[in-house]
């Protein structure tokens, strides 16, 4: 009865109540059965029977039916749904029924790897048969392998291990690979973007050994709900899938809660923290008995929320009913070492944890036990995340509860005021782009290196695949004789190759030093400049620790364990090149367009925050190197006469560099008051450069127009000016960050976008250039003709993918953006705040009295955007824009 007093509790907590947006019932389902399949192995029947299965689920039924008769399949059914037996079922009964057969499975994770071990070896043990089962991957000592090569009969691995540390090494698989009957995808909707689409070109590298070997295996892909299920396994396997959906499993009663914090200041439009609401309805759950599970977006909004957490039950009086919240309440994110997180996993089945905060690492299928609350901060970022990580709660016919907590961003709001958006539609596509030609050269490298192309052959059905020989050649890489193309390139290539974008090399996290030091987790090496710069404060399992030192060429970064007050958060500069326009056209008073871009990302600084009050306590310079990303991008252009409308109106704050005629006067007259040196280190200018001027009330919320007013006057007065080093003022301006109308525009595109998208918003990001931007040289819009590229100093927001050359999305908002700066001037006029708030245009600036009108800015610059008065519709003139 615990759930059922949380339940009441809750509605009769008016305060709670006023911020419930949804609150949906969905009743009990009973199960729906099938006979089992009389075409099924007899002992396999008869394991089921001693487990006490007597009839299968409706869709376990259809979907071993249709893999007994040879279909290809995939599987689509709600987490705990049995999926497993859909797959089971059919391994099983290949593996009794010949002693030559062998199974595949592949896991996204280890740790869905090891759960599924188990679960083979129940099945082994019920059985009473031997059936060669051996999870093959990173943590196999080296010993075990030769002896897992000969006698394998179900391996279990993941992607990676088997483009590394599999097919290169075929040869030694030769009877594993010939008698192959069934290769097991589980968690397909994983399989996305860039990760995704290297995982189908793998596909295609096992099923070119498969031929070598004389076999053709049957695929069953399981997956949670997506909108794609059968074109997305299609993709992958470029074979024609039989989609099993048809749910016949039984559920309990679900309450599903969209709730939306109070508005603690309606005209600033600020709302209480997410994080906190998130806490308190975790904490209430947890001391009332109820097994919980809270979902953080990011590493550090789950550590945050773990050590919220454990204090919040600690000091309750409750607390005699959970025990040391440090062993009851416990974190789990990648970054966690192995044994730790099969040990939360293991504590969490037998009770022993009665709440965890995690990362979304926990949304796929871990046998995690029998959780009855599931508290998300923060809108996960699609629909098909959002169903996973409710459904982790209620995995029996008990009732259970699922809380989306919404954050202040638009995103969120949108979600949280539109319950229809979640409860009606369908979940995202999952895309993919296998001949994305970056991505295809290198793994026609690694199937060169596996076995030899044939003239006309290709990998699998790109049309790319002569031109990408033929390119190969041209490096070196393979050779053409006769009829053949051979691999004549360095040793097994799949090792410079990673399947995921962050990449495969990590940063180990040492606390202590010497005999004393201890690894206490990891992280990818791309992320490292970001997470574990020097003076970071990095959080694991609810301890601080100070980020000492970070070497990267060691890939190890040393840590001590601390007790403050405030955690860490780093600023990043970005800059943007076109490198190609594919097509563009006038929209208004905007010209947009889409084509390919490289973004440059640098971290520069990083902030200390408080913990709970959330204030900056101090801004630090950082100096590491820049990324590169080169990749595919949409972009709106704001065009002269919409700008000089704007202009005329007083409603234009975003020119760059232009202080008023005074500045020069002042800069001089500031440089000789503060000696030539720095106001805030001292630093004296350096030979050929002078320091910098900056203003402590930024220049652009007086609202200067030139030739409309003075404004200039005051915001270039001494007592506003201050002279600067280049290293502080990029530490002054991290604290400061001032949004015009083109900034208040772009954070709301970025946040609707991948609503219209229906993709995650991690796919996407974006970047505001106020003018003076350049194109590479060497291309010209649409010919990629060489020719001289000047720059475009409009004023301009891009929108681009975060995956390396694109998967789609710019092309398709290009079409889009109608519809999307319509949604964004909804959004804008709708929000009650006065100024901005991070529900529509994002945080404003206070300083002193002197407020930015962002919200204004931005409503008049999708105003004179969405006109057709600025400049006419149709093809855009050859000399509209010059590069």
């Amino acid at each position: 009865m615990a759930l059922s007093d949380v339940l009441t509790e809750l509605r009769a907590d008016a305060h709670f109540m006023a911020g419930v947006t949804a609150w949906q019932t969905r009743p009990r389902q009973p199960a729906r059965y099938a006979p089992m399949p009389e075409s099924l192995h007899p002992a396999v029947q008869e394991a089921l029977h001693r487990r006490g299965i007597r009839q299968l689920y409706t869709h376990q039924a259809q979907a071993i039916e249709l893999a007994l008769a040879g279909q290809d399949l995939a599987v689509v059914t709600p987490t705990a749904s049995g999926k497993t037996l859909c797959y089971n079922g059919p391994v099983l009964h290949a593996l009794l029924a010949d002693p030559t057969a062998r199974a595949l499975f592949l896991f996204p994770t280890k740790a869905l790897a090891q759960d599924q071990l188990a679960e083979l070896h129940r099945w082994q043990a019920t059985l009473a048969r031997d059936l060669g089962i051996a999870t093959y991957d990173g943590d196999t000592p080296g010993a075990e392998r030769a002896q897992i090569r000969r006698t394998a009969r179900a391996l279990l691995t993941n992607p990676d291990m088997l483009h590394t540390g599999i097919l290169p090494y075929h040869p030694h698989w030769a009877d594993f690979f010939a008698g192959l009957r069934y290769v097991v995808i589980d968690e397909m909707h994983t399989y996305r973007g860039v990760f995704g689409s290297h995982v189908a070109n793998v596909l295609r590298r096992l099923q070119r050994v498969c031929a070598h070997y004389g076999s053709r295996p049957q695929f069953i892909c399981t997956s949670a709900t997506i909108a794609n299920p059968g074109e997305l396994a299609g993709r992958l396997l470029e074979r024609p899938v039989a989609v099993v959906d048809d749910n016949g499993a039984p559920w309990g009663e679900k309450h599903l809660i969209l709730y939306n914090p109070p508005l603690y200041d309606p005209e600033r439009g600020l709302r209480r923290s997410s994080v906190l609401e998130a806490q308190a309805l975790a904490a209430r759950c947890i001391l009332h008995g109820v097994q919980t599970i809270v979902f953080g977006r990011s590493r550090l909004t789950t550590e945050v929320l773990l050590t919220y957490l454990r204090e919040r039950v600690g000091r309750d009086r409750r607390r005699g009913a959970v025990g040391d919240p440090r062993q009851a309440i416990r974190g789990y994110r990648g970054g966690y070492l192995p044994e730790e997180r099969r040990r939360i996993e293991a504590g969490l089945r037998q009770g022993q944890v009665r709440g965890v905060v995690a990362t979304n690492a926990l949304e796929l299928g871990i046998d995690i036990g029998q959780l009855q609350a599931a508290i998300l901060c923060g809108y996960p970022g699609t629909i098909a995340s959002t169903w996973q990580q409710m459904g982790r709660a209620g995995r029996t016919l008990e009732s259970s509860l699922a809380v989306l907590v919404a954050t202040a961003g638009p995103l969120d709001q949108y979600v949280v005021q539109h319950p229809e958006f979640l409860f009606d539609n369908s979940p995202e596509q999952a895309l993919i782009h296998p001949d994305n030609l970056m991505l295809l050269v290198d793994q026609m490298r690694c199937s060169a290196f596996e076995l030899p192309f044939q003239d006309g052959e290709s990998l699998g059905a790109s049309p790319f695949g002569q031109d990408v020989l033929h390119l190969l050649a041209e490096q070196g890489q393979v050779q053409h004789h006769g009829h053949q193309w051979f691999w004549s390139g360095p040793a097994y290539p799949a090792r410079q190759v990673s399947l995921r974008s962050a990449g495969s090399e990590t940063v180990a996290i040492q606390a202590g030093s010497g005999a004393d030091s201890t690894i206490i987790g990891e992280i990818d090496q791309i992320s490292a400049p970001r997470l574990l710069h020097e003076g970071a404060i990095y959080l694991h399992e609810g301890q601080s620790y100070r980020v000492e030192k970070l070497d990267l060429e060691a890939h190890l970064a040393q840590v001590t364990p601390v007790d403050v007050e405030y955690y860490t958060e780093v600023s990043t500069e970005t800059n943007v090149t076109i490198l190609a326009e594919l097509e563009r056209r006038p929209m208004g008073g905007a010209l947009t367009a889409h084509g390919e871009l490289q973004v440059s990302s640098q971290v520069v600084g990083f902030r200390r925050i408080r913990r709970f009050t959330h204030e900056t306590l101090g801004v630090f310079p950082l100096d590491f190197p820049p990324m590169l990303l080169e990749t595919s991008g949409y972009w709106l252009s704001v065009s002269p006469e919409a700008q000089s409308l704007l202009e005329e109106a007083g409603h234009w704050f975003d020119s760059p560099n232009d202080y008023g005629p005074n500045w020069e006067e002042q800069r001089q007259r500031v440089r000789a008051r503060d000696g030539y040196r720095c106001a805030r280190c001292g630093a004296p200018e350096p030979p050929g450069r002078q320091h910098d001027v900056h203003h402590l009330i930024p220049f652009r919320t007086f609202g200067y127009v030139p030739g409309r007013n003075e404004r200039y006057k005051e915001a270039n007065q001494l007592e506003n000016l201050l002279l600067v080093c280049r290293t502080c003022h990029r530490r002054l301006e991290m604290g400061v960050r001032v949004r015009g109308g083109l900034d208040g525009l772009a954070y709301v595109l970025g946040q609707l976008a991948p609503l219209y998208l229906m993709c995650d918003r991690q796919d996407l990001d974006v970047h505001v250039s106020r003018g003076g931007l350049r194109g590479a040289p060497g291309l010209s819009p649409g010919t990629g003709a060489e020719t001289a590229v000047a720059a475009l100093d409009r004023p301009t927001i891009f929108i681009y993918e975060r995956a390396q050359a694109g998967l789609g999305f710019s092309s398709r908002l290009y079409e889009l953006h109608d519809r999307l700066l319509a949604a964004a001037q909804e959004q804008i006029e709708r929000c009650p705040c006065l100024h901005g708030c991070p529900a529509c245009v994002g945080p404003v600036l206070e300083q002193g009295q002197v407020w930015l009108p962002t919200k204004t800015l931005a409503r008049a610059l999708l105003q004179v955007l969405r006109t057709d008065q600025v400049h006419p519709r149709g093809p855009a003139p050859t000399d509209d824009i010059a590069f």
